[in-house]
């Protein structure tokens, strides 16, 4: 059973940084895409980014490209979202999710239980 463990959410004002992490209780972390979902009150879940196994492809929203930075350390079982310039819309709770295989072209099968992100203004 693969285990997501999101950390690194809370209060920020608007214009802050926010560093997520993700760490994963197996040790083939190594072996698969990684990403993060976000799901604001009252919205749909939608896409953050996601990053490939090795770490050479990542890819955003629209909405988060240019100030959201996804990362990772295969040696630690760990994924990061350095998150920048900050705004309201971006509370939200924060999923951890890894994929099937190495790429990010399909449904994640793995989902952590959230961090909560909140960005006042």
């Amino acid at each position: 059973q693969v285990q997501l463990v999101e950390s690194g959410g809370g209060l920020v004002q608007a214009g802050g940084s926010l560093r997520l992490s993700c760490t994963a209780s197996t040790r083939t972390f190594s072996g698969y895409a990684m990403g993060w979902f976000r799901q604001a009150p009252g919205k749909e879940r939608e896409f953050v980014a996601a990053i490939t196994w090795d770490g050479g492809n990542t890819v955003y929203s629209d909405s988060t490209k240019n100030r959201f930075a996804i990362s990772r350390d295969n040696a630690k079982n760990t994924m990061y979202l350095q998150m920048n310039s900050l705004k309201p819309e971006d509370t939200a709770v924060y999923y951890c999710v890894r994929y099937s295989d190495i790429y990010y072209n399909a449904d994640p099968v793995y989902w952590g239980r959230g961090t909560q992100v909140t960005v006042s203004s």
